[in-house]
């Protein structure tokens, strides 16, 4: 059977069991403390949670799933066994309260026997048996309803029913909350398929676990007890390219010869194919043992499955919008990108090659998964941009590395400077250090990232207010998303507290400034007492969720207002001018999205009354026709002066076309903001209340800030007023200095630059001209050095060290064997230069050396290569007289 017939015999079996199939979940989680999805039941644990009621009772699917970094990490056995994956999908189904122990077992059996043809004599269940201190009983339900099943097979329940403790066949979703046993089928896949069951669990390749049934029915409480839960649920995963693995290696169950491998599928044989045509080397389908001592055929193969492991999971990603980068899951894709390609040098495959393998799994994937034709374009564009970065640095990263094995241990330190220099992932050093049997200081590599880490901390010029809140303060209510909320309340001093620098830090029990957060700036204002203005100079949000009213030049009186009721008020304009921007960034973000694909997260903002800044991921730098369209987009959205309003719901139930920044964590209730309608995000800032408040908006700058980020400066409102008015000022005044209209000021510079660039190229011809003279003049002073040799020591005349090194060309092609010394006064500078023929090299007189003796004696620096070098003092006067020196002390040398 072909892995696409296997998938979809599989929904289709649970189909006709009355089930739901939902598509696959994101590989972007949307529970903050996973790195990627990476089970099948993640979208689904609000139900077993009993957070929302299912909308169905059964469910089945197939789902991406990625276990790389965070607590499952399947990445250093990727390649060097045949059953694990960075990227698989995980096929399952579900009850919600409705069906248990007996459906759950009796579908798998029927699947796997009936429709898939599985052997019933080498398939193993195991139940659930508690260990010491283990929690719950034996699973005595599953036990019986194996044991029938087996039974009716034929086979002997005793064999084939085997048991397990709480490592193997009990789950729980964490410490507290819904659990259950488990039971597995693992299928015996030896040559003779007799070895009783000894062989399940004991992490053989020849006896491979194929489906876990989890049967959820007990809840976890905190002191460890468990109780049953008032309703059962059944959670299943099974590993589609272990079965589509198993179904190709024995042919369909009738050829068990061949080692077990999910790499023999044709999920991986068309990638193998186009790798193969890429080289001379073959996929040979070997098993290693283990990777500490492979045979080169076995590397070589754990080459292939590495890189087809590892373009599925790349390509997988940035379909849903996950691009390589420097921080968290980011950095983990960047990593297994660079190892794909550091792999591939194995093959001696072309640059470019992991690119150009993405089309490929494209042809293979789209049908089950559109997602990855849709962004195709995406995918080949940054994988091309991230494998060119690495390929720059790779070669000269492997030069270091080479010679940093002339010890018996990489340093932290050298380990470290091939990550941070060269982008070579820790993992890839040990693993290139392993083959040449030397080791890595690892404990030394953490100590160097960490003083990385620190010297990014200390760079951070993000100023928080330091105050220490006392325990009972109450969180501050925030009453100021209206414009008729920023004056004329009242409110309760809560409290009057010390801050950095003498200031002082109000505290409300509610407030209509806005307290700085999610990139948004605080409020400035003032708070009236009695008729007594007191400026606020911003607002920050303090460790309790206090908001801290900051006075930089208190009163001794301060303190007397704590419990009295005064009046905040907001500055409105200031507030309304950072609004505009907070508004126009949504917009923004909604435009980026819109014309360069969803693969465009939030990745940074700031958001001030002057301007706005967003940092979004992109792997290429934007044209000026992008940064026109994306304006154009921006300002036809403001013009249409659409309403923006907001409210909260809870967060499962925020629609899908919702944007969050993801790695932000958010409560159970979020704040959507609704923009026209087309712009819609979770945020907790204020806000325009119609599109047209903004203004025009105009993009000041597009730049890079970090490999595969990108940042946008803009105004809008007053500020882009103020822009637009500087610049046709500037306009203006240019053209009355140039003579000209402002429409005609490209054309004269044109004229003017052209004017320019022929004045240069007669300049270099009247200069060239100088220095062949200069060079004739300066042979007469040559002296003999040896047989066949001559020097020249001179001062010239030139204007910059390249003119003079321009002069000293010309005048060793005149001297022929020999070497050449130069030096010019530029200004309070000197400069000298020395190159020298082949000949005086081999007897001697390197440039090098030349140069550092004459930089030294004019108390300067100086130095380079044997043919050429070059060096620079300040001018004190003495030039003449210490080449005439040198001169001198070479020409009594060579008489000598």
């Amino acid at each position: 059977m072909l892995s696409s017939e296997i998938r979809q015999s599989f929904l289709d079996h649970f189909r006709s069991k009355g089930h739901e199939i939902v598509p696959s979940a994101s590989l972007m989680p949307t529970s903050p403390n996973l790195l990627f999805t990476n089970a099948g039941m993640n979208q689904f644990v609000p139900y077993f949670l009993e957070e929302e009621k299912a909308p169905f009772n059964r469910a089945a699917d197939t789902q991406k799933c990625i276990r790389a970094g965070g607590k499952h990490n399947d990445l250093e056995d990727v390649g060097f066994d045949t059953y694990h994956h960075t990227f698989f999908e995980m096929l399952g189904n579900w009850s919600f309260g409705d069906y248990f122990k007996e459906e759950a077992i009796e579908y798998a059996w029927e699947l796997l026997t009936a429709v898939w043809g599985f052997p019933k004599e080498r398939l193993y269940a195991t139940v659930y048996q508690p260990g010491p201190r283990d929690p719950a009983s034996f699973d005595e339900e599953a036990s019986a309803i194996w044991s029938r099943i087996f039974e009716k097979a034929g086979l002997d329940p005793k064999k084939h029913v085997l048991t397990g403790n709480k490592k193997d066949n009990f789950w729980m979703m964490g410490d507290t909350g819904p659990c259950g046993p488990c039971s597995e089928v693992h299928i015996d896949l030896t040559p003779e398929g007799d070895t009783n069951g000894d062989l399940v669990n004991q992490d053989s390749p020849w006896c491979i676990e194929i489906w876990n049934l989890v049967f959820i029915q007990f809840n976890a409480n905190p002191d460890g007890s468990f109780v049953d839960l008032p309703a059962r649920h059944v959670d299943t995963g099974m590993g589609f390219e272990r079965v589509a693995g198993i179904l190709a290696t024995t042919k369909n169950f009738t050829d068990f010869s061949q080692p077990p491998s999910n790499y023999n599928s044709d999920l991986f044989t068309d990638l193998f194919s186009h790798l193969e045509s890429q080289c001379d080397a073959r996929y040979t389908y070997t098993m290693p043992e283990g990777d500490e001592k492979l045979t080169k055929e076995e590397i070589k193969d754990c080459v292939f499955r590495v890189i087809a492991d590892h373009i599925r999971t790349l390509s997988f990603s940035i379909a849903d919008g996950i691009l390589p980068g420097n921080e968290g899951r980011n950095y983990v894709l960047r990593r297994i990108l660079r190892r794909a390609v550091m792999f591939g040098k194995r093959l001696n495959l072309p640059n470019g090659f992991f690119a150009n393998l993405a089309p490929v799994l494209i042809e293979k994937m789209s049908e089950a998964f559109p997602e990855l034709k849709k962004q195709e374009v995406v995918i080949r564009k940054v994988l091309e941009s991230e494998e060119s970065a690495f390929e720059k640095t790779i070669d000269r990263g492997l030069q270091l590395f080479e010679k940093q094995c002339e010890d018996e241990v990489i340093s932290g330190e050298e380990a470290f400077t091939l990550y941070d220099t060269y982008g070579f992932p820790l993992d890839l050093t040990e693993i290139l250090a392993r083959e040449r049997g030397i080791k890595v200081d690892t404990e030394g590599f953490e100590r160097e990232m960490e003083k990385q880490r620190a010297k990014g901390r200390a760079a951070q010029v993000k100023e928080t207010i330091s105050v220490k809140t006392p325990s009972n303060i109450d969180p501050t209510h925030f009453r100021g998303y209206h414009a008729d909320q920023l004056q004329g309340t009242e409110a309760t001093v809560t409290a009057v507290l010390d801050a950095p620098d003498g200031a002082k830090a109000i505290l409300l029990d509610e407030s209509p400034f806005y307290a700085e957060m999610g990139g948004q700036v605080g409020d400035s204002g003032t708070i009236v007492f009695n008729g007594t203005e007191i400026p606020i100079a911003r607002t920050q949000k303090g460790p309790g969720g206090e908001f801290l009213h900051l006075v930089t030049d208190p009163s001794p009186e301060l303190t007397n207002l704590v419990g009295k009721t005064v009046e905040p008020r907001v500055d409105a304009y200031r507030r309304r001018a950072i609004q505009r921007h907070h508004s126009a960034t949504h917009i923004l973000n909604w435009a980026l999205r819109k014309l360069l694909g969803d693969h465009v997260q939030q990745a940074g903002s700031l958001v001030t009354e002057n301007q706005l800044r967003f940092d979004f991921n992109h792997y290429e730098a934007l044209t000026e026709e992008q940064i026109d369209e994306i304006e154009r987009l921006v300002n036809e959205g403001i013009l249409l002066n659409r309403p923006v309003h907001w409210y909260e719901v809870p967060f499962r139930e925020k629609p899908e076309d919702v944007v969050a920044v993801f790695g932000e964590k958010y409560g159970s209730e979020v704040r959507i903001v609704d923009i026209g309608g087309f712009s819609k995000e979770l945020c907790g800032g204020t806000h325009v209340r119609n599109t047209g408040e903004i203004g025009l908006f105009k993009i000041v700058s597009e730049s890079g800030i970090a490999a595969g980020v990108r940042r946008i400066v803009a105004v809008c409102g007053k500020a882009s007023y103020r822009l637009a008015e500087d610049n046709f000022n500037q306009l203006h005044h240019m053209a009355k200095r140039l003579g000209c209209q402002p429409q005609e000021i490209e054309k004269r510079l044109d004229t003017l630059l052209k004017q320019r660039s022929d004045l240069e190229k007669e300049l270099t011809r009247v200069r060239q001209k100088e220095a062949a003279g200069q060079a004739q003049a300066a042979l007469e002073s040559a002296i003999e050095i040896g047989p066949g040799l001559k020097a020249i020591i001179a001062k010239a005349e030139a204007t910059n060290p390249n003119e003079l090194r321009g002069t000293a060309a010309q005048t060793l092609g005149k001297l022929g064997e020999g070497f050449v010394v130069l030096g010019a006064e530029m200004g309070k500078k000197i400069s000298i230069v020395s190159l020298a023929s082949p000949k005086a090299i081999e007897v001697g007189f390197p440039a090098g050396e030349q140069i550092r003796k004459l930089a030294e004696a004019l108390g300067g620096k100086g130095g380079g290569k044997p043919d050429m070098a070059m060096g620079g003092a300040a001018n004190d006067g003495q030039l003449g007289a210490a080449l005439e020196n040198y001169r001198s002390a070479l020409s009594n040398a060579s008489v000598s």
